[in-house]
């Protein structure tokens, strides 16, 4: 006869149960580890920058909100935008929204984009990832840069 009992820190996140006969990797005889949603979207984000091929994470509006905050001195740069998550005891599912490089295989890169949020989640965190969901936004195109910056440039040297 097993005992199960379940510990929760009273925040979001993911909380280990202990069991007699199954402990987990967050769960032992010596305590319970907690992690919180915002650990696995910021793990889940900066897995997915790092992925050739994808440009930005985050739709028109979030990427918007965070150029504005980017801009803002001593703020910093949010990894998990563009990524939402579900954690439970011993699982998480993560979508990302994402906008690709032009010529990039969307395919490949939503296999990669999968690969490397698993590969990065379950290393560092212990949780089974059940899916990675991608909504691919937007496509960059390489003209876009130059437009960019032309703009940048021109607001700037227009006030001395």
């Amino acid at each position: 006869m097993s005992t199960q009992t379940t510990t929760s820190t009273g925040t979001t996140g993911a909380t280990a149960t202990s069991s007699a006969s199954a402990p987990t990797a967050l769960a032992s005889a010596h305590g319970v580890t907690t992690i919180a949603d915002t650990v696995v979207s910021k793990i889940a984000g900066l897995a997915a920058k790092d992925v050739s091929g994808v440009h930005a994470l985050g739709g028109g509006a979030a990427r918007a909100v965070g150029a504005l905050r980017e801009r803002i001195p001593g703020s910093r740069t949010n990894h998990a935008q563009g990524v939402s998550v579900e954690v439970g005891e011993r699982q998480a599912a993560v979508d990302i929204e994402l906008i690709a490089e032009y010529g990039v295989a969307i395919a490949d890169l939503a296999a990669a984009v999968r690969r490397n949020v698993i590969a990065s989640v379950e290393r560092m965190t212990g949780l089974e990832v059940t899916e990675v969901n991608l909504e691919v936004a937007d496509v960059h195109l390489p003209d876009e840069d130059d437009a960019v910056e032309e703009t940048t440039v021109r607001t700037t040297t227009r006030v001395q």
